[in-house]
């Protein structure tokens, strides 16, 4: 521990590496309910919607993308957009998650005449772009990060999701993933969507090429950003599913995901929620999870296509999530992106 009481990246490895594995949950659930007092557990009803799997990154971890000209390559319309959302407004959902591939040939312009269509037609929350692709609209316009966010929000952008994090260190991310942003970009897209209002996400995909130590550089780098913004909702660490992609290697256990979900809330002590990951590793491990320090299980994910593309299909309905999160004990509660009840 550091002198002001915080976990220090010793610390953090100490327990990460050697700590017992149900004492190390057990210290992760006091952190939660103390942060969350209650048996209250959240979700929230969306959709992830990929408008586009058209991608010049290539990066080695993803089965989704297609380059330019491939057969089975797509970029949605307005029209099939504005379907699925008003299936997802149907169903109570209160938002939309959307990404898509770095498409070459697109101008911001396409992205904003994207959003005001969305927003002049649907009462919906849009949380969209990654860093990677608010850098990718930066270079192909030759402008600046601030500018290509502010941009967004006034063509009605209300949130950024945090995809495109995978491992925030540039020596695995050289080796996964060459063409996309670096460590320093994704954190500056996160700092100014801070600055200028707009609220976003933190993910993880681990257990692909980076080791164990890069997992808490990551982390630190989270709870530093963090520190100076206060601009994270949540943090969200997923399990890397190397079906159909170019990295060859076995999934991460169960005993893995908790593992590392445990250590990433004592770690990440000003982030309020930990959301667990159903959509990698399952119901029941999502389940467990609400006992290694997650108190939100994420999204109804309505519709997901980057995780299926590598093999990996689980699907849950709205009755389903409450049912699992009320046979775990807890309360399920629906909230928006922000957090707030709906």
């Amino acid at each position: 521990m550091a002198k002001n009481g915080r976990l220090d990246f010793d610390g953090a490895w100490e327990l990460y590496s050697r700590a017992d594995f149900h004492e190390l949950g057990r210290m992760a659930h006091d952190v939660r309910i103390g942060k969350h007092p209650g048996d209250i557990v959240t979700y929230v009803v969306d959709r992830n919607i990929n408008y586009s799997n058209i991608c010049v990154c290539g990066c080695r971890f993803c089965a989704f993308f297609r380059p330019p000209g491939h057969p089975e390559a797509y970029l949605l319309g307005n029209g099939e957009i504005s379907r699925k959302i008003e299936e997802t407004l149907s169903l109570g959902g209160t938002q939309i998650l959307m990404q898509g591939g770095h498409h070459p040939d697109l101008p911001l312009a396409y992205y904003e005449e994207m959003l005001r269509y969305i927003k002049s037609s649907h009462p919906i929350h849009v949380h969209a772009f990654s860093p990677p692709e608010i850098v990718h609209f930066s270079r192909i316009e030759g402008i600046g990060i601030a500018e290509v966010i502010s941009r967004l929000r006034a063509a009605g952008l209300d949130s950024i999701p945090g995809g495109g994090a995978e491992i925030l260190v540039d020596s695995v991310r050289r080796r996964i993933a060459p063409r996309k942003c670096s460590t320093g970009e994704w954190l500056g897209v996160m700092e100014e969507a801070h600055r200028q209002g707009l609220r976003t996400t933190a993910t993880m995909m681990f257990g692909h090429e980076e080791q164990p130590r890069d997992r808490l550089e990551h982390l630190f780098a989270l709870r530093d950003l963090q520190d100076r913004t206060g601009g994270f909702t949540a943090f969200i660490p997923w399990a890397f599913q190397p079906m159909n992609t170019a990295i060859s290697r076995e999934p991460e256990t169960a005993v893995s995901y908790l593992r590392l979900l445990a250590v990433s809330r004592l770690v990440l002590d000003n982030f309020d929620n930990i959301q667990a990951s159903w959509v990698t590793m399952g119901p029941k491990v999502a389940q467990l999870a609400l006992f290694f320090g997650a108190n939100d299980f994420g999204s109804t994910m309505i519709e997901e296509n980057v995780v299926a593309a590598a093999g990996v299909c689980f699907r849950l309905s709205i009755e389903e999530i409450r049912r699992i999160i009320e046979s775990a004990g807890f309360e399920p509660r629906q909230r928006t992106m922000t957090y707030e009840p709906v």
